[in-house]
């Protein structure tokens, strides 16, 4: 039994550890205030400027009642993942968190913890806290 919680604690800290690694943080001066459509709503927030694809909440309220360029109109991700326009081109990222699924569109089933073993990452996506 001791035996696996220090494993357990073992795999926690590496998850943590490959966590804090894989963050991608952007430096002051690519910080903006934009906007950008979240499930078929603007939202406006201040962060890195590859996080939004549009300057105003206008613009990004101009883009929502054409619906051309919102890629999310097509549902890109799947399982109740969350579809965000990102950038100035037509990109979008799935936000999979809390959905038991990870991957580009959501598509990944979380591994069980017993299922990975030393070395190997475990999707942000995927842990619970």
């Amino acid at each position: 039994m001791q035996q696996r919680r220090i494993i357990f604690g073992a795999l926690f800290i590496f998850t943590i550890a490959g966590l804090a690694y894989n963050t991608h943080a952007c430096e002051l001066d690519q910080t903006q205030h934009g906007c950008r459509i979240d499930n078929g709503q603007c939202t406006c927030a201040f962060g890195c400027k590859s996080e939004f694809r549009y300057a105003t909440r206008k613009e990004c309220q101009d883009a929502l009642k054409g619906r051309s360029n919102d890629v999310c109109s097509r549902q890109p991700c799947m399982n109740g993942g969350h579809c965000s326009q990102v950038s100035t081109v037509q990109q979008y990222k799935c936000r999979c968190e809390g959905t038991g699924y990870w991957g580009q569109r959501c598509q990944r089933l979380c591994p069980k913890p017993e299922q990975v073993t030393a070395g190997t990452q475990y999707p942000p996506e995927c842990v619970i806290i």
